[in-house]
């Protein structure tokens, strides 16, 4: 449904900021958690910012999609996350039309950025898994910094559109509302691009790699299995490539989890059921909380991450030539 279609005479008659109906600490709890995630997303997708720019050795490919992912996470941190929380705590909108077209379109381009830059990571480890000399040759930092730049300026055409088409940008909103309601078409086109299509690309690349990674391992066994020292190392090889599994397997499970209630409530539950709109709040802050847990994900599990803490927080970044450091743990 359309935006400037709604009878929004009607509505701005009908509708008026509810009061109040639970204690004021309610409201200060729900505040200080809402301004926690906020910071914890914010202060987590920097420092995976800082540390992929800062330090030379983490200048690769797939590091450089891991600095993607982090800026459109850090930008539901600073934008979406304050203003969303403040509405839904409200349940009245209280920044004006021009924040709430600023919500709109940032809410929309982060989320696409941060889906498409997930997708494409899982090309990213497939093609290193299953073409290696391909990869080591073709996938070049120009390459992915190219492939990031026109992601997002796809995520910005794209969006834009879509809430100019649906008079996001042109069309009267009342006073307390911001509505992010579009027509039927755009909602179809929007799933199957920012979330049918990518989605089902990371789950079968991702289901490649970890099928290929134990051909590897099983291959390696079976050549080192009669010498005792290869086969030390084997065990070595194996555990690792078990940890690189149930990574995949925790990345895959999360980013689903959080995006799948969004986009199942959006299907099922209009905005014209009063009643289930609760239900679609919380499928709301779980689709974000995944821009706080995408750091986590993608920086906390790795070493390199671990140890740019370390140097960042005892302010050796500040030293000289600190960008050369070696921070790989092997």
């Amino acid at each position: 449904m359309n935006l400037t279609a709604l009878n929004q005479t009607d509505i701005c008659e009908d509708y008026s900021c509810p009061e109040r109906s639970v204690p004021l600490s309610v409201y200060v709890i729900l505040y200080v958690a809402a301004a926690a995630v906020a910071l914890l997303t914010v202060c987590g997708n920097l420092l995976v910012i800082i540390s992929v720019s800062h330090f030379k050795q983490l200048h690769t490919p797939a590091n450089i999609l891991i600095l993607s992912l982090a800026a459109s996470d850090l930008l539901v941190g600073v934008f979406v996350m304050p203003l969303l929380f403040t509405l839904l705590i409200e349940s009245c909108w209280i920044a004006g039309p021009v924040m709430c077209a600023v919500l709109k379109f940032v809410n929309f381009q982060a989320t696409s950025v941060s889906v498409h830059t997930v997708a494409l990571i899982a090309v990213d480890r497939f093609l290193a898994l299953s073409f290696p000399f391909f990869y080591s040759e073709k996938i070049s930092l120009t390459v992915v910094c190219i492939a990031t730049l026109l992601n997002w300026l796809f995520s910005l055409f794209y969006n834009f559109t879509v809430l100019y088409i649906n008079g996001h940008f042109t069309g009267f909103v009342c006073p307390g509302v911001c509505f992010f309601v579009i027509d039927d078409v755009s909602s179809l086109i929007d799933l199957l691009i920012v979330f049918l299509m990518p989605c089902t690309l990371i789950i079968i690349l991702y289901t490649h790699v970890f099928v290929i990674a134990k051909k590897h391992a099983t291959a390696i066994r079976a050549l080192q299995v009669h010498n005792s020292t290869e086969s030390s190392k084997n065990k070595i090889s194996d555990k690792s490539e078990r940890k690189a599994a149930m990574l995949l397997g925790i990345l895959v499970f999360v980013f689903l989890l959080c995006l799948l209630p969004y986009y199942i409530t959006s299907l099922v539950i209009s905005y014209t059921t009063v009643d289930l709109l609760h239900v679609r709040d919380v499928a709301v802050i779980f689709f974000f909380v995944n821009s706080t847990i995408n750091p986590i994900i993608y920086a906390l599990f790795y070493p390199w991450f671990q140890k740019c803490l370390k140097l960042i927080f005892t302010f050796k970044v500040f030293q000289r030539d600190s960008s050369l450091m070696n921070v790989q743990c092997f």
